[in-house]
């Protein structure tokens, strides 16, 4: 594995927690890639079933596979090791219970390669599970993959992570200017995209499926808190406040549901003013938190303004957006679901 050339080598990181059922897969669709100068830094989690062994038994034949015990604990902690021990000048992450496309790694390298540092390489995804795959990741996959297809992810940040984890590539001081995995914060791939935008990394346009991502009820995603929605929310706020906010220009919080709620409660915690409307008549001119709900009708067209579109449904998102006060924001509408 020391013997390929640094400044070509890719280093996948990988984080390995009771992935026994399906880790040999996941593994044999890495070996199998048409890029051949590539490591796997393999950190297990504490895992409580045969991860492990798997894991020695394909090292033991295969030299780009470095497998490590993480010294801390979570996905976080297996990730900054794997980090650390990476000795490429590229940078992917794998999850283990994934599979990778056969051209995959060369795909990614490739478009980076052709366009060089400042650019982080993305590929379509595809959805596969041995149940049925409800409509919601259908959605997803597809809004993904049109966004990655046409190089805009960034455009709408605020919706949902706009890079899936497993199905990125940057040059290594690209991914160091962006903070690596330094941060603590859950969820670490929405935050790790937050931060791209920060950086003004420029996403690469990819019209190929590279990775299957493999749904299954024991997903990291679907139990632990750190990937609930109130997380998700925390995270679209905090960075909207970071990059995005401007106090010369009133804030509109529209939708009163939960969603709505809660950002409305994390605003007031960090002494943000904001007007608060909706279009449920049921609500308007009632006291909500503090907060007397208005209708967008109310709003006068003399002003500068921000506007949060808690509202999740499409039929009213697409009715939003026809609305006299969303046309007269224009670029200053973010939709946070």
């Amino acid at each position: 594995m020391r013997s390929h050339k640094k400044d070509s080598l890719i280093s996948i990181v990988m984080p390995v927690k009771n992935a026994d059922l399906y880790l040999e897969e996941c593994l044999r669709s890495i070996i199998d890639q048409t890029e051949i100068n590539w490591e796997l830094i393999a950190v297990n989690d504490h895992s409580s079933d045969s991860s492990m062994e798997i894991l020695k038994k394909y090292s033991s034949f295969e030299n780009r596979i470095n497998v490590l015990d993480n010294n801390g604990i979570g996905i976080i902690e297996a990730l900054r090791l794997a980090y650390q021990k990476s000795y490429g000048n590229f940078i992917t992450r794998m999850d283990a219970d994934d599979i990778m496309m056969p051209h995959k790694l060369q795909i990614l390298k490739t478009n980076l390669i052709d366009n060089g540092e400042g650019n982080v390489s993305i590929g379509g995804v595809k959805y596969f599970s041995s149940g049925l795959l409800g409509n919601g990741y259908q959605q997803y996959e597809k809004w993904l993959n049109n966004l990655t297809a046409n190089g805009i992810n960034f455009t709408e940040i605020y919706k949902e992570c706009v890079i899936p984890s497993p199905s990125w590539m940057m040059y290594k001081n690209d991914f160091e200017r962006c903070g690596s995995f330094d941060s603590d914060i859950y969820p670490e791939d929405y935050d790790l995209c937050f931060r791209m935008y920060r950086e003004r990394v420029k996403e690469l346009r990819c019209q190929e499926i590279v990775h299957y991502w493999r749904d299954h009820s024991a997903r990291s995603s679907r139990n632990l808190l750190e990937y609930s929605d109130n997380s998700f929310l925390e995270l679209k706020v905090k960075y909207f406040i970071e990059l995005d906010y401007d106090k010369e220009k009133q804030l509109i919080l529209w939708g009163a549901g939960k969603k709505g709620k809660n950002v409305a409660s994390n605003l007031k915690a960090r002494a943000i003013s904001f007007r608060w409307v909706c279009n449920n008549e049921n609500k308007i001119g009632k006291d909500i938190s503090g907060i007397k709900m208005e209708s967008p009708d109310d709003i006068s067209l003399d002003k500068e303004y921000q506007i949060l579109i808690l509202v999740a449904n499409k039929r009213d998102q697409s009715e939003i957006k026809k609305h006299p006060l969303s046309s007269y924001c224009k670029t200053d509408v973010y939709f946070f679901c």
